[in-house]
């Protein structure tokens, strides 16, 4: 079946004339309508612009003039503008928003000749571990339908999880596209920050967000990561870096690399289960010539209360702009300028969304700025520095994505604390900038994914595409499918 492709699979299928894009494109649009109102992972459908840009894909391919990823279907998750179709970012605030523009990622793929078929739910200004804050209601994990995808990406992880896509594209500012592709069992990458441009990516938390590929193989990854990376003139955090050939690494051998264990993702909290499967992870690596070698990170647990105090902060400025003047939900028949401030953004935003502006606008008033907001930047300069000197003697770092598998919807909506510690091995990579990649490594007794998180130094994406490609040549967690995938057509 064409869903049970890989995207590499699928190009291959495209360049032999096995397949046309139509044939793909109109597959895959008729899953979406047949399976996602049981999963409610995307908010717009793109049919039309999607079997266009199939029809001309299909004519640069014969012309021969096809960029590798031409003709390839993609979701975007609904954060990336795309013109001309709403970009909501989760939240009633943007209901009613059509973008003018792409997002540089967006228009890289456009260029490359992809075709895009919706945009996918995820929690509101990707604020949220679950997706349960969406405007749009709680996207449903494909393996159980009653428990969540993570967040905030789950909507691209339970598209790609369902196969309704062959890939997505994430956002990723404390785990949000390493911790919802763990909960569902794909293979998700968080870049290097500065790796892909943010132009056109709604702000939630400018210095921690960076954009990256969800995929079901690493090689898949490295396949979008190839155009969605360079530099953009329009975003001045975006990397001159040079972009290596991702695809070319991938063969390399694993022989003489250094993994290091932090002794600290393996204490209490972690689920039993999800430790036995990341270390028979670590005995595959050493099998396939890796070292193995444990290390230690003291900061990681102090990484989400940093983290919590610097993201609500930049979220309070960057969502300011959402006032109910220039664009945006605007609230009916204001008094004066005041009143259409207070309804525009009180009926705007969702509760999550609220609470952290609230908290960030706390952190940065006077006679906290200093106590919170200053202590938490030194803090993450600390950080990063830890993470830094680790990699003077590995490669590559080895532990769990996250503390448990999926949880059940609506578990613990009512406890953000319960929540943000769901992020616990997540977040110190955005604080540091660094590049991560969470890929399926086995099922926990109910059947649910566990994933594994690979972390290396900056710019070496490469490092992480290289041993996840290696382990997943000698393992099939990642051809595993929920029912709901395998179901005939």
């Amino acid at each position: 079946m064409i869903h049970h492709k890989s995207l590499k699979e699928l190009q291959s299928a495209l360049v032999s004339r096995e397949l046309s894009s139509i044939d793909i494109t109109t597959h895959y649009l008729e899953r979406i309508k047949r399976l996602d109102p049981t999963l409610n992972s995307l908010v717009t459908l793109t049919e039309d612009r999607a079997l266009e840009q199939a029809a001309l894909a299909d004519k640069r391919i014969h012309a021969g003039q096809a960029h590798p990823l031409t003709g390839l279907p993609i979701i975007h998750k609904d954060i990336f503008c795309t013109q001309g179709i709403k970009t909501s970012c989760g939240s009633k605030m943007l209901d009613n928003f059509i973008s003018p523009y792409n997002a540089f990622a967006v228009q890289q793929l456009e260029n490359a000749g992809m075709v895009m078929l919706g945009k996918a739910n995820m929690d509101e200004f990707a604020m949220g571990s679950s997706n349960e804050t969406s405007f749009y209601g709680t996207v449903q994990n494909p393996w159980d339908t009653s428990r969540i995808p993570g967040g905030s990406s789950g909507g691209s992880a339970a598209a790609m999880a369902a196969r309704l896509t062959p890939i997505t594209s994430g956002t990723d500012t404390g785990g949000s596209i390493r911790q919802p592709a763990s909960l569902c069992g794909i293979t998700g990458l968080k870049p290097t920050y500065g790796r892909v441009s943010r132009y056109g990516m709604i702000a939630f938390a400018s210095s921690l967000d960076q954009a990256g590929p969800m995929a079901a193989t690493a090689e898949d990854c490295a396949m979008l990561l190839q155009t969605m990376a360079g530099h953009d003139p329009q975003d001045s955090t975006s990397s001159k870096e040079p972009v290596p050939d991702y695809e070319s690494i991938l063969s390399t051998s694993l022989e003489g690399k250094r993994v290091g264990l932090p002794k600290e993702y393996f204490a209490d909290g972690l689920d039993p289960e999800i430790a036995d499967a990341v270390h028979a992870v670590a005995k595959q690596l050493e099998s396939l010539g890796a070292t193995l070698h444990e290390v230690s990170l003291p900061s990681t647990s102090i990484a989400p209360a940093v983290y919590y105090v610097l993201a609500p902060a930049e979220c309070s400025s960057n969502l300011s702009r959402f006032d109910g003047v220039r664009f945006g939900h605007r609230c009916e028949n204001p008094k004066n300028l005041v009143d259409l401030y207070e309804r525009s953004r009180s009926e705007g935003f969702g509760a999550e969304v609220k609470r952290r502006i609230l908290t960030g606008t706390y952190v940065l008033s006077s006679g906290y700025y200093d106590a919170y907001y200053c202590k938490a930047l030194a803090i993450k300069e600390h950080i990063r520095q830890e993470c830094l000197n680790v990699f003077d003697s590995i490669d590559c770092l080895l532990t769990p994505t996250t503390p448990t598998t999926a949880f059940g919807i609506g578990e613990k909506v009512d406890d953000p604390i319960a929540m943000y510690l769901s992020d616990i091995y997540t977040v110190a990579v955005n604080l540091a900038g660094l590049p991560a990649l969470s890929m399926p490594a086995g099922f926990d007794k109910q059947g649910l994914p566990i994933g594994a998180q690979l972390i290396a130094a900056p710019w070496r994406e490469g490092t992480l595409l290289n041993m996840a490609h290696q382990y997943q040549q000698h393992t099939n967690w990642h051809k595993q499918l929920p029912a709901l995938a395998t179901q005939p057509e």
